[in-house]
């Protein structure tokens, strides 16, 4: 990358697409605490490779699992430089599993996927409830199954986020997407 302005840009975008859409739009509806406590750490990878990014997440893997949840709850690892390509990043999320188990940490931290090109399985690219997982870069959410358990315990239906999101979507339709993040 081309130093800290590109870096800022970067994170600038990330935080903008927070606060519109994950949270402005209570797409994730555990995201507004942390987020407003200054709890979710944002960390611009550099990677150009897989083995890289390998590396880098296993570093933010490592580093989440040692810091205390009061300081840091959650983890955006966004790396715009390697798996612009959906199905490479898709197929990486594989890798990613495998490395949290190698780490030990499978059942204590979890891996979210986002990314510009985001699709479901099944789904036509141009279906807007893709947006759900939609960012601006390529990224991997690192997420403590502690804190999705008590978020989720607090919920009277927490599988119906999904169908809500989707819902809440398709109502602001492509057109209402594009205005709100600037990205169709």
């Amino acid at each position: 990358m081309s130093g800290t302005s590109e870096t800022d840009r970067i994170i600038e975008a990330t935080r903008e697409w927070l606060e519109k859409a994950v949270i402005g739009l209570n797409l994730c509806p555990f995201a507004r605490v942390p987020w407003r406590q200054g709890r979710v750490r944002l960390r611009v990878s550099e990677a150009s490779s897989q083995q890289q990014l390998v590396e880098d997440l296993a570093d933010e893997l490592l580093a989440l699992h040692a810091a205390d949840p009061a300081e840091c709850e959650t983890t955006l690892l966004v790396h715009p430089q390697v798996l612009g390509d959906f199905l490479d990043y898709n197929d990486f999320l594989d890798i990613a599993d495998g490395l949290l188990e190698q780490l030990e940490l499978d059942g204590t931290i979890q891996i979210a996927s986002f990314h510009p090109d985001y699709r479901f399985a099944d789904s036509r690219p141009d279906d807007v409830a893709n947006c759900t997982n939609r960012s601006p870069y390529p990224m991997l959410h690192l997420l403590r199954e502690a804190s999705i358990e008590a978020a989720t315990a607090s919920l009277p239906d927490p599988e119906a986020i999904y169908q809500r999101n989707v819902e809440t979507l398709r109502a602001l339709g492509p057109a209402g997407w594009e205005a709100l993040t600037g990205r169709s």
